[in-house]
């Protein structure tokens, strides 16, 4: 379970100027260091991680500008150089058939985030544990699994799940992040029950009470790792950028802080991505040091 940083709001003042200086420094150290492009698709987990990279790079003197796509779109986006690097690049099973066909065009720089997990949740009071039995409790969920964006590889498995498991009453419905949990937090205000598909990191699971349905036919397959990838050149046109983006690795505990304060009422991702770097300047100068 990720715990909610204690005190965020009262200590936003000062870290806001503790950034500001920081950000201020850096750009004093180079103006000129050039525009760094990142794609990232619009999950929960994305946001965070890009708006923290984009924060630390603004830190280090480079401008940033962040493009929210479909997930091909992004592949394809850092394939063809219209970005420079993605954050977001879940592997090796959900993102492999985009990294299969892009990967002449892009370098992977490893694992920025270990201990992923994919697959469908419930509340916890739901009586169902296996994917095995969605089809014969389909009355209890109107026969629905409440999906994320089309384009998404968690989509693709998940109709991978519904052939492997022959779940002839089951449909897959397809929305967005923002729509699932808004359908899972309506669900759990009325204690019905629900099917969605999910991922660990994810603040859903700091906020609610959700259990993960057993996979027996391991469609979704183990744990995963998060990815970056850089756009073939990119270590040659800006090699500062493309080493503080070798570096960055973090932990889910820590972009469950992130996740956290980007659900806080009238929260802006990139304000709270700014004030994490400025209150985890330790773990922020590991990145920036090969740069």
């Amino acid at each position: 379970m990720i715990k909610q940083p204690i005190n965020r709001r009262i200590r936003f003042a000062s870290l806001a100027m503790i950034a500001g200086a920081g950000l201020a420094a850096g750009s004093a150290q180079a103006q000129d260091k050039g525009t760094v492009n990142l794609a990232y698709v619009e999950w929960a987990s994305e946001v965070a991680s890009t708006n923290v990279v984009r924060a630390v790079l603004e830190q280090a003197g480079y401008e940033v500008e962040i493009t929210s796509l479909s997930a091909a779109a992004m592949w394809q986006a850092v394939a063809s150089g219209d970005a420079d690097a993605i954050v977001a690049a879940w592997l090796p099973t959900t993102h492999e058939h985009y990294l299969e066909r892009v990967s002449d065009d892009v370098v992977d720089l490893g694992t920025n985030l270990d201990g992923t997990k994919l697959g469908l949740v419930v509340p916890a009071y739901t009586d169902v544990d296996s994917i095995a039995e969605l089809d014969e409790n389909a009355d209890t969920f109107d026969g629905t699994i409440t999906g994320i964006d089309p384009g998404a590889g968690l989509m693709s498995l998940t109709e991978k799940v519904i052939e492997n498991y022959d779940l002839e009453e089951v449909d897959l419905q397809s929305g967005s992040g923002a729509t699932m949990t808004a359908a899972l937090d309506s669900a759990l205000d009325n204690k019905e029950d629900i099917v969605v598909t999910s991922w660990t990191p994810h603040w859903m699971f700091a906020r609610w009470d959700l259990k993960y349905l057993e996979d027996p036919k391991d469609v979704y397959g183990g744990a995963e790792q998060i990815h970056t990838i850089a756009r073939d050149g990119l270590k040659e046109d800006l090699p500062g950028a493309y080493a503080i983006l070798d570096a960055f690795e973090w932990t889910p505990e820590q972009m469950g802080e992130v996740m956290l304060g980007n659900q806080a009422e009238d929260a802006e991702p990139y304000e709270v991505a700014k004030q994490w770097v400025a209150e985890n300047q330790d773990v922020v100068q590991e990145w920036l040091s090969e740069s």
